[in-house]
């Protein structure tokens, strides 16, 4: 509906969050299936999970353009597609995150590292937030992964690291 919506329509709180500009970028959809993934209680459950996520909102977001709004965003589409032809497999990897050893801590960087490329920019001279919504993605994001302080700050720590080796790089970063 917000695709469909002009934004100076919408009410104001929702004009100054730009809500449409959120849910059409990756760190949102990444995070709520990073919750699916990690609540659900078991791997395999993890990946049914998050698939069937997928496909309802991709299924349900095309229905509607297709259908009520009139357009068809053919390429924007096959993003979403793929996303979610992969996303049993990252969801499968993703419910190990909550565990212990270096396998758990390892992924627990690797997301948080996804989620940082989400909410932060960062070059030679800067550092600004992209979004102040996924800021907040990113805040939550250490509450979810939390599981004491020692392992949340090695997290954050590595996670950060691996961001800012990588800030620089575009290889698929680009559509995420």
């Amino acid at each position: 509906m917000l695709d469909t919506t002009p934004s100076n329509l919408l009410p104001y709180f929702l004009e100054i969050l730009d809500l449409r500009n959120f849910f059409s970028r990756m760190g949102v959809w990444i995070f709520l299936a990073l919750v699916i993934s990690v609540y659900s209680k078991s791997p395999v459950r993890s990946a049914i999970n998050v698939f069937l996520f997928f496909v309802g909102m991709v299924g349900s977001y095309y229905l509607y353009t297709v259908l009520l709004a009139g357009f068809f965003p053919k390429s924007y589409m096959m993003i979403w597609i793929i996303m979610t032809c992969i996303s049993p497999f990252l969801a499968f990897v993703c419910w190990y995150a909550k565990g212990k050893g270096i396998i758990a801590f390892s992924i627990s960087s690797i997301i948080f590292m996804l989620i940082s490329r989400q909410a932060f920019a960062f070059g030679f001279w800067y550092f600004d937030i992209r979004n102040n919504l996924e800021l907040l993605l990113w805040i939550a994001t250490i509450f979810v992964l939390y599981q004491s302080p020692k392992q949340i700050i090695k997290v954050v720590i590595i996670g950060l690291l691996l961001y800012f080796l990588t800030a620089q790089t575009n290889i698929f970063w680009g559509m995420l």
